[in-house]
This record gives structure tokens, sequence and C-alpha cells, in this order.
């Protein structure tokens, strides 16, 4: 497995059980996961992005998932694709550092070593779907993140 795939592989693990398991914390659950499986500094630090950057947007990242892809009803998604298709949203969407095409491959590999059977084909759909709007839901996750910082201030 590529490095980077190993750090996205950790970060669908800590996003997994802590969407599963209300209470475990994500800190402490990443704690373990380095533990078990150690990564370089940068690769620690990027799955810690993954994590703490989709969890304050799941219910927005949700909301988008279920507007724009509204042929695969959320809560009938798997929690193991629902994360994938969290973190790919999130990387191609909000990070922007990670190509629309590398983002969807490598979601795509995670759902081959984790999900079902027909999961790879499934996220590769919704994803397409997705990228069809990447622009539009760019901009109104810009704006909810925008709209969070006044709040916090």
């Amino acid at each position: 497995m590529k490095p980077r795939t190993r750090a996205r592989a950790i970060a669908l693990q800590v996003l997994y059980e802590t969407d599963i398991a209300n209470n475990h914390l994500p800190g402490d659950v990443l704690k373990v996961r380095l533990e078990d499986i150690p990564l370089s500094d940068d690769l620690a630090e990027f799955a810690r992005q993954i994590i703490f950057g989709v969890m304050p947007l799941t219910q927005d990242l949700d909301q988008l998932i279920a507007k724009y892809a509204p042929e695969w009803p959320l809560d009938q998604i798997a929690a193991i694709d629902r994360n994938i298709l969290r973190i790919a949203f999130w990387e191609f969407a909000v990070y922007r550092e990670t190509p629309v095409k590398v983002a969807i491959n490598e979601a795509v590999e995670l759902a081959k070593l984790y999900g079902s059977d027909s999961a790879p084909r499934f996220i590769n759909g919704v994803l397409g779907t997705l990228v069809d709007h990447e622009h539009e839901i760019n901009q109104i996750i810009k704006n909810r993140i925008a709209q969070e910082s006044k709040l916090e201030s």
C-alpha cells in the first residue's frame, strides 16, 4: 500500500470508529491506530488533517452528497462507504491539494480494501456525480466555514 494510501486508511479507520461509536474521541482513536501502524510525521499529519477536516464538516458533506447524489440515500449507505465518500469529497472540495482523479482513485482503492464487493463501483459512481458539481460545492463549503468562523468570533 502506498504511504499516502496508508495515511488515508488510518484516517478512514478513525472516522469509521468515531462514526459508529459516538463515545470514542478521534484523537484517542488516532493515537491507538498510529501505535499499531506507525507513520512518518508528515503522513501522520496528513491523516490528522483528513480526520479533523472531515469531522466538523460531516453534516455539510452528508447534505451535499445527498443533494448531488440523491439516488443514493445516505441512510442506506454502509458506514464505511459513507466515510470513504466523506474523505474523498473533503479532499477535492475542501482540502483542494489532491487532484480530483487522485482523490477518486484513492477512494476506490479504500473501497476495495474495506468495502463490499460492489463498493468500489458505487464509490466511483457517487464521486463521479459529485465532481460534476465541484465548484458549486466548494463555494457552499467555503460559505459554511466562513459562517462558522463568524459565529466563533
